[in-house]
């Protein structure tokens, strides 16, 4: 009798990306990104690509598509395999099959996936709203859960979780919808009282929104109702941040065996051809960061203290980058978590981890194995 030397199947990943926020392009470069550094060997690989209108589509692996060329920024739509097909994902936890489904066509099952890598930014994806349907599907995933994909894509609700953790915050002021559309000049007052109280200039940003879309740097009150109204595009409820008079650092959390630990930091140094550190200079223009930040031993330490321990206030798994400012009394004050930071060549989260000892597809790697050692449902 003949021995049986069927290798087994390997893990089949699917890197979701794209999504319906204003994130959606920064999304497509990540996933390129990622695509490139999974190992074929020990992963088959399935990119499924949400468009800006919601649809669920198998698209090209193709990541040499997916990068930014001649400041033109990429798309799911010139990626999908299909101009009116849907992905669909079973919501039964029994079955991980994947089916293509097309008008006029029999649905074209796709297989079984066996951990899926979001790598949504913004709403729709990364706040959790993806992480509660895999958690229905039964479906692994890298990356924080519901409850901390939602907090930590609050800016109001992730500083009050900080707050509570006796993590230090600076000031911020919160615009909900119904203020500005049913008493703009209460809320208006509010803002320029808040202004009063701390300076200005002011920031003005989307309550949930990342990559620096939507926010305005407002020097005065005339800049003010242009600056909610911009933020208002991309999140109805605004927040309002005094200027921390610092240096920007950031610092990486990645979870081992033995719980997260935290990377070498590194420093965002003052741009000087944008007002500050906007999604031009971050994506655009690729201003670069300095790792690991040259802020001494002690810093160093007491800054990864700090960003685990935001990791562990708001529940986080798998990964986290955390922004902070040095000010100038030599404290940390923390401006955001981001629950699945950006993976693109010029991000920085990578930047850290590699400068850590941990390279891009260790990175990659790393991450999908927690994922699949990991159960869904409560935890």
């Amino acid at each position: 009798m003949s021995e049986n030397t069927q290798s087994p199947r390997k893990p089949r990943v699917a890197v979701v990306f794209g999504g319906r926020s204003s994130e959606h392009a920064i999304s497509v470069v990540t996933a390129g990104a990622v695509l490139s550094a999974i190992d074929r060997d020990k992963y088959d690989v399935l990119p499924i690509g949400i468009t800006t209108d919601g649809r669920w589509a198998l698209t090209a692996d193709a990541p040499e598509r997916m990068g930014i060329a001649d400041r033109a920024l990429p798309n799911v739509a010139d990626l999908a395999e299909s101009e009116r097909g849907g992905v669909v994902l079973s919501v039964d936890p029994a079955n991980r099959e994947v089916v293509l489904a097309e008008p006029g066509a029999v649905p074209r099952a796709l297989g079984e996936v066996d951990v899926v890598f979001p790598v949504l930014h913004g709403p729709y994806g990364e706040d959790g709203t993806l992480q509660g349907l895999l958690e229905l599907s039964g479906v692994p995933y890298v990356g924080a859960g519901v409850l901390a994909s939602a907090v930590g894509q609050d800016k109001e609700y992730m500083k009050r979780v900080f707050v509570s953790f006796g993590l230090p915050v600076g000031p911020y002021e919160v615009v909900r919808p119904r203020e500005w559309e049913q008493n703009p000049a209460a809320a208006r007052k509010k803002i320029v009282e808040f202004a009063a109280d701390h300076g200005w200039p002011l920031f003005v940003k989307p309550a949930r929104g990342g990559s620096s879309v939507g926010i305005t740097k407002v020097d005065d009150l005339s800049g003010l109702d242009e600056a909610v109204e911009e933020a208002r595009r991309h999140d109805p409820k605004v927040i309002v941040e005094a200027l921390v008079r610092g240096r920007e650092i950031e610092c990486g959390v990645l979870e081992f065996e033995d719980g997260p630990r935290a990377s070498v930091p590194a420093e965002i140094p003052p741009v000087t051809d944008h007002d500050f550190y906007d999604f031009e200079a971050k994506y655009i223009d690729s201003a670069s960061g300095i790792v690991p930040a040259p802020i001494g031993d002690e810093a160093t330490a007491e800054i990864q203290r700090l960003a685990v321990a935001a990791y562990e206030a708001v529940s986080c798994e798998g990964l986290v980058r955390a922004d902070f400012f040095l000010t100038e009394d030599g404290g940390f004050v923390i401006n955001e978590i981001n629950t699945m930071p950006g993976f693109t060549p010029i991000s920085m989260y990578p930047r850290m981890w590699q400068e850590s000892g941990v390279s891009y597809p260790e990175l990659v790697d790393r991450l999908l194995q927690a994922a699949l050692t990991r159960s869904t449902g409560l935890r």
